[in-house]
């Protein structure tokens, strides 16, 4: 099955690793680059997440490699130290059995020490943000002048940055070299990229939007009100207890706000967003990769570069600001074939968007069913439930005191006990509700 690869042009010990890793059928993305990069021209890739891009350009590049000679003759730049972590790990395991070839990781948020350290080392590929990437260039840590390749890697979410450093860049680069950009989309600002710094013959390529990776998403959408989002985001998450899934929201104090009310309702969940220290993040993200959390609550920083398996579900908490944003996020389930749920909750004014949103991706969005009064309730009751039973006993309390408490319920059996508690839980619950209802103001 590998020979569908080897029709590409790839190489024996390159094929082999990838049948380690199980990847055996190429996507459309794959099929189109491989071929190109092996031969002698610029690229445009415009494909959307999941559909393989890291592959497409990281399997010719590695075969491109001359090991013999030992100076940086691939950068990749990337938006996120995440997507660069995540390229660098994949690039590692297509090299399992290309020891000779050297992969360096160079991208901001962690100590710039050991990465100028880790340059002195015989190097062939590097992987960096482009302010990193400056910051070495400036530091006089790293030489690019023989480098061959050029990989401009999410470049929709690099042109504010790379507006003022690509320039810099571009300077530390042998005019011969070769440049492969890859993006969700096209705007007019990567469009003014391509015609810059790539060369005039380039050959654009495109996937369809119904790409394998993609294929098994299913995007729905809720609609509520502004009050009860919380609880139909927890009724959700209730519902696929024990599954992975991320839930995301459109700003940092968003997403502090919904991790502080899942952490109160002891919901398995983490936060990430750009404030944390990287340290902080990479924490977050191996207690989620290594399953010790169940629910990540993030900004879209998290929906770059986060290759995690088996996430089945993505809320989209606000509705994203961007239609490229959605393919990102949502890209983060259904990932190697898998199947996924993307649930966009949406207040009325909003639903129109839906329409607008399934135009410009080409996909279709199904009404996600609203759960009831009732069931929100009932939910509600259960995640009290749950409270009381992972609440820590309080040792400071005195035993006399705790002889008084029981010496209240001594004679009630336990079912007796759970039959009392759930009635006055949902007595006070009643009692919440009608506190928060408007009062009606009636005319004489």
């Amino acid at each position: 099955m590998s020979k569908q690869f080897a029709d590409l042009g790839i190489q024996e010990s390159i094929l082999k690793a990838l049948d380690g890793l199980k990847i055996v059928v190429p996507t459309e993305i794959q099929q189109k680059v491989i071929p190109l990069l092996l031969s002698n021209t610029d690229v445009v890739g415009l494909a959307k997440t999941g559909t393989g891009k890291t592959a497409a350009f990281g399997l010719p590049l590695l075969q491109l490699i001359d090991s013999k000679i030992n100076v940086i003759q691939v950068v990749i730049l990337v938006p996120t130290r995440e997507l660069g972590h995540q390229i660098f790990s994949n690039l590692e395991a297509f090299a399992k059995y290309l020891p000779e070839v050297s992969i360096a990781e160079t991208c901001g948020g962690i100590p710039i020490k050991p990465q100028i350290e880790r340059l002195t080392l015989p190097t062939h590929i590097v992987v960096a943000t482009p302010g990193r990437l400056i910051d070495l260039i400036q530091r006089k840590a790293i030489v690019l002048k023989e480098t061959k390749f050029l990989v401009l890697d999410e470049a929709d979410e690099m042109v504010s940055i790379l507006k003022e450093s690509l320039d810099e860049i571009i300077a530390e680069l042998p005019k011969s070299r070769r440049t492969f950009l890859f993006s969700a989309t096209m705007p007019g600002n990567i469009k003014q990229l391509i015609q810059n710094y790539l060369n005039k013959n380039v050959v654009q390529v495109s996937a369809d939007m119904q790409t394998l990776g993609n294929q098994g998403i299913d995007h729905q959408y809720i609609v509520v009100d502004p009050i009860e989002k919380l609880d139909v985001l927890m009724h959700f998450l209730t519902s696929k207890d024990g599954e992975r899934g991320i839930v995301f929201c459109k700003t940092k104090a968003a997403v502090n706000k919904l991790a502080k009310n899942l952490a109160i309702n002891r919901f398995s969940s983490g936060a990430l967003h750009g404030s944390l220290s990287q340290g902080i993040r990479d924490r977050i993200m191996e207690q989620f990769r290594e399953g010790h959390i169940n629910i990540l609550i993030a900004t879209d920083l998290a929906s770059r570069g986060i290759d995690v398996k088996e996430i089945s579900y993505v809320v989209n908490y606000h509705l994203p600001d961007t239609y490229e944003n959605y393919v990102h996020r949502s890209g983060r389930t259904a990932r190697a074939g898998a199947k996924g749920l993307s649930l966009t909750v949406l207040q009325q004014e909003e639903v129109a968007e839906i329409a607008e949103f399934e135009k410009e991706l080409g996909i279709k969005f199904n009404k996600f069913q609203k759960p009831s009064a009732e069931n929100i309730e009932e939910n509600n009751t259960l995640l009290w439930a749950k409270q009381i039973f992972k609440t820590k006993p309080n040792h400071e309390i005195s035993a006399d005191f705790k002889n008084k408490i029981k010496t209240v319920f001594h004679h009630l059996t336990k079912d007796e006990l759970i039959e009392k508690l759930l009635a006055n839980q949902l007595l006070q619950t009643k009692a919440d509700s009608n506190r928060e209802k408007p009062v009606k103001k009636f005319k004489n």
